[in-house]
């Protein structure tokens, strides 16, 4: 449903997309994970028409819009990062307008923005002014519009951004209901655990390359065979884990030492009672020893060497596109 090969954009000198190519099956729900400035919406915003590659070509449901751009308009909708909607119209007149340009007649588009609506919850706030809404409902809205049409592909530019996790987590419902019921879906989120939680595949894309591509199962396969366990100590001095990794050579450390955290991998089952004993007799002790599942942000981290708290809290700094 959607192939992507070789996209080349630059601004003056950065390059923004270098090389990129992928491919989308039709139903697939397709994430496109990074961090802020990995080429996501560039990427997004050439696919949809929004912007042109400086190479490379494009095919959208069939149909090759490499030199015409706008050829399969009418096979898609785009819910971008910014709302596109007007905040002087109501919500129901915001769906109808967007209805209407996708060429629907007046009947037709008035009932599937009341149905849309109601599915959305946002039946009480139809007749309120857009620039009201909240931004959870105003997200919800945005997607309401860009499926008006029964767009076979829909392209969702970092859905749940900056909203309240009750929004988000119905957002996330919403668009499984989507792909459930066969929309192609292609998706960029900063959130690792959205993407884990909702797509088939990932592509993993780092200063405007694709460092990797994959199903979810396949990512997650070797670091299931992982062990992986979190301890919480009293205190954290910087010498620990070097005298840990030298006492337990066949063991793997790491710490989130402003939490007094230390985090152990190994690739068989970690012996809990001897690194206990460690930090007692050096008079460190174990609040909490837990073991953890290995995660999609573990293999992220691997892949890409940057750490999702770190991706998180640039996006929320930034608050704007990547």
């Amino acid at each position: 449903m959607i192939t992507a090969k070789e996209l080349k954009k630059s601004f003056d000198r950065v390059q923004a997309l270098d090389g990129v190519s992928f491919s989308v099956e039709r139903g697939e729900l397709f994430g496109f994970l990074g961090p802020n400035g990995a080429g996501k919406t560039t990427t997004i915003n050439i696919l949809t028409g929004l912007a042109r590659q400086d190479s490379g070509s494009i095919r959208i449901g069939g149909v090759d819009c490499t030199n015409n751009p706008k050829a399969a308009q009418h096979l898609i909708g785009v819910v971008p990062d910014e709302s596109n909607l007007y905040p002087e119209l109501t919500g129901f007149e915001n769906l109808c307008f967007s209805g209407a340009l996708y060429g629907m007649k007046k009947h037709g588009r008035q009932t599937r923005a009341l149905g849309l609506l109601d599915a959305f919850r946002l039946t009480d706030a139809a007749d309120r002014k857009f620039a009201g809404y909240s931004r959870g409902m105003k997200r919800k809205l945005t997607i309401a519009a860009g499926i008006i049409h029964r767009p076979p592909i829909l392209f969702l530019d970092e859905p749940t951004t900056g909203i309240d996790v009750a929004s988000a987590r119905q957002i996330r419902q919403l668009i499984g209901d989507l792909h459930r019921a066969g929309t192609t879906i292609f998706l960029t989120t900063h959130y690792i655990e959205e993407a884990e939680r909702l797509c088939n595949r990932i592509a993993f894309i780092v200063s405007g390359q694709i460092v990797r591509i994959d199903t979810v199962a396949e990512l997650l396969q070797p670091i299931h065979e992982r062990h992986v366990m979190m301890f919480s100590v009293s205190r954290f001095s910087i010498d620990l884990i070097g005298v840990l990794a030298s006492t337990f050579p066949a063991l793997g450390f790491d710490t989130l030492a402003e939490n007094n955290q230390i985090r152990v991998e190994s690739d068989v089952p970690i012996q809990v009672g001897p690194l206990v004993r460690f930090f007692e007799e050096r008079g460190i002790e174990v609040t909490e020893a837990r073991r953890i599942q290995p995660s999609l942000e573990d293999v992220f981290v691997r892949i890409t060497g940057i750490e999702a708290d770190a991706m998180r809290r640039e996006k929320e700094k930034a608050g704007g596109s990547v």
